[in-house]
């Protein structure tokens, strides 16, 4: 392990947080101004063979993957090959149906095209289909006009994106980031990893019930990487696509309310968009849910990175280095596009062109930082006039839909060292 002096308040936070209980296996890295500075791991890779954290070990980072999707979409941009500012169906024409003609690039970047759901159920047999759940998409009516409103696309986001990214290359995200932003950068990071990438992956595993005020301890699932909160769960293989007039009503009082009431209540609904956005494809149909080397291997491109801390921090060193994207085109990127209350997570989000700012979502310690969270704590982060990049993977998965406590301290000791 390493750690710059001056940023040994990072450690010790880093260490505490296995002292106490907080973690199973995790690793942390700092990029300052393009040297790294923090590069920590500790822990147990699998709870169920004692297999040690080391310093190579991925882990499966879930929603980290669209800030690297969007990257991709915006390297292509910038190739002319296509504009984010025109409609999708210029590249894509069968999207034009169900009154989608002018939905733009820019509004499935920024969870503005209305499509977080795909309501018809995605079958195990088509998980590493992208091209076929992006065309239940395309043949879907918005659930609110595109551009007016906007709602986190937990999965839809990828299989949307991702089939832009195919239908003006011929190739997946998977592939792109593979040739022209790991391979290059020499990063450990993968969208659909490969045989070797799986075996040496950290196993996922489900930390404490919702609510608990106790340090987080592992439960004893068979299948822990089942990560959500029961209804949450429940919700998802229901499936259902049935009442989404009613449940749409019910959320539009919920966001009323305070966050955490409408939160709570939309986790219970399994007619949320929350719960429906998050259910399909179904992770949970396969045994282990995010563990299964079909999730590991289909590298959807909203959910699918595998990465190590190091890994992901690079991203992000390399984008805010101009290694990846012009100055200009990221600049233009982090504008954000929309800010406020959010149809699907019920509490303010905040996004520019696929990445998170700011927000109830996004707790970010500068207001010039930038990234994605992952279900269950993972985090990728920059700040660019600070000259930070930043990666956290972990295997003992907090209950909640994005960030968690551990990364906020470590972040937090972050900003205090500088």
């Amino acid at each position: 392990m390493h750690c710059d002096p001056r940023f040994s308040r990072v450690r010790e936070v880093f260490e505490r947080q296995f002292a106490d209980g907080s973690e199973l296996g995790a690793a942390f890295a700092v990029y300052l101004d393009g040297e790294l500075v923090v590069d920590l791991w500790d822990g147990v890779a699998d709870r169920h063979t004692g297999r040690p954290w080391e310093r190579g070990t991925p882990a499966f980072a879930y929603s980290c993957t669209k800030a690297i999707t969007a990257a991709v979409l915006l390297r292509l941009a910038e190739r002319g090959l296509v504009d984010v500012r025109a409609p999708v169906a210029e590249v894509w024409p069968e999207f034009a149906a169900g009154g989608k003609g002018a939905t733009t690039v820019e509004h499935l970047l920024s969870h503005q095209a209305g499509l977080p759901v795909v309501e018809e159920p995605v079958p195990v047999a088509e998980f590493e289909d992208q091209p076929a759940i992006a065309a239940r998409l395309a043949r879907q009516t918005p659930l609110w006009e595109p551009g007016s409103a906007h709602g986190y696309h937990a999965l839809s986001y990828g299989f949307l994106v991702g089939e832009v990214v195919r239908r003006v290359t011929g190739k997946s995200v998977g592939e792109l980031v593979a040739a022209e932003i790991a391979g290059p950068q020499k990063l450990e990071l993968w969208v659909g990893a490969p045989d070797d990438v799986i075996d040496g992956a950290a196993r996922l595993t489900a930390g404490a019930r919702p609510g608990a005020d106790r340090p987080l301890k592992v439960t004893e699932t068979e299948e822990p990487a089942r990560d959500r909160p029961r209804a949450v769960q429940d919700g998802e293989r229901a499936q259902a696509v049935q009442g989404g007039e009613r449940a749409q009503a019910a959320q539009d009082g919920e966001r009323a309310q305070d966050p955490v009431t409408a939160l709570t209540r939309a986790a219970l609904d399994p007619q949320s968009l929350m719960n429906r956005a998050l259910g399909n494809p179904g992770m949970n149909l396969l045994k282990g849910g995010a563990n299964h080397p079909v999730i590991l291997r289909a590298g959807w491109p909203a959910a699918g990175v595998v990465t190590t801390a190091r890994g992901l921090a690079g991203f992000y060193r390399a984008l805010i280095g101009g290694d990846l994207l012009a100055p200009a085109t990221l600049r233009e990127a982090l504008r954000p596009r929309v800010a406020g209350p959010d149809r699907v997570l019920l509490m303010e989000t905040s996004f520019g062109l696929g990445f998170m700012r700011p927000s109830m979502t996004f707790l970010a310690p500068s207001r010039t930082a930038f990234g994605h969270s992952g279900m269950g704590g993972s985090l990728g982060m920059a700040d660019p006039e600070r000259g930070l990049a930043v990666g956290y993977v972990m295997n003992r998965m907090a209950d909640a839909l994005s960030g968690n406590l551990r990364g906020v301290r470590l972040l937090g000791a972050v900003y205090d060292s500088l």
